[in-house]
């Protein structure tokens, strides 16, 4: 019986973001033998009651990006028009990105901070900045006696 090659599809590139402490998401750039590409979006979640990792995939070719990349926008943005006042760039953490050489061995690892997290940290600093102010305008004391911190 002939043993045929089935080969995995190349790594050509990647994002991985982590979220949280469980779960990782990869985007991955990934080849066909034809030399075309494709995206492969990958949840991985650490499992409780062991080591091991639930993995879902999802592949998007080529000819769906356009549709793809319009329904995610939409369904976002649907989502902050009903969450307006949440601050979405509050657990905004760095980016791996990791590209592979011609043989799909992958290249050093950078890591790249999204500009959202600056700019969040800036923004936190100048409202400690104004709530120390407010506080040193307004100055309230209060003489505690023993009499207040009784239980009777």
């Amino acid at each position: 019986m002939e043993e045929k090659d089935y080969k995995k599809p190349a790594g050509v590139y990647s994002k991985v973001i982590r979220a949280g402490r469980r779960r990782t998401y990869f985007f991955d750039v990934r080849s066909t033998k034809n030399d075309e590409y494709f995206l492969t979006i990958t949840e991985s979640k650490k499992r409780f009651d062991s080591e091991s990792y639930e993995r879902h995939k999802v592949h998007v070719y080529k000819e769906d990006f356009h549709k793809f990349i319009k329904a995610i926008e939409d369904v976002v943005t649907h989502i902050k028009d009903l969450m307006p006042n949440y601050d979405y760039d509050e657990f905004t953490r760095p980016v791996q990105t990791i590209e592979y050489d011609e043989d799909g061995n992958a290249i050093k690892p950078e890591y790249e901070e999204i500009e959202a997290e600056e700019t969040q940290q800036t923004e936190n600093t100048e409202k400690a900045e104004d709530k120390t102010s407010d506080n040193s305008e307004i100055n309230v004391t209060r003489d505690t006696t023993d009499q207040d911190l009784s239980w009777d």
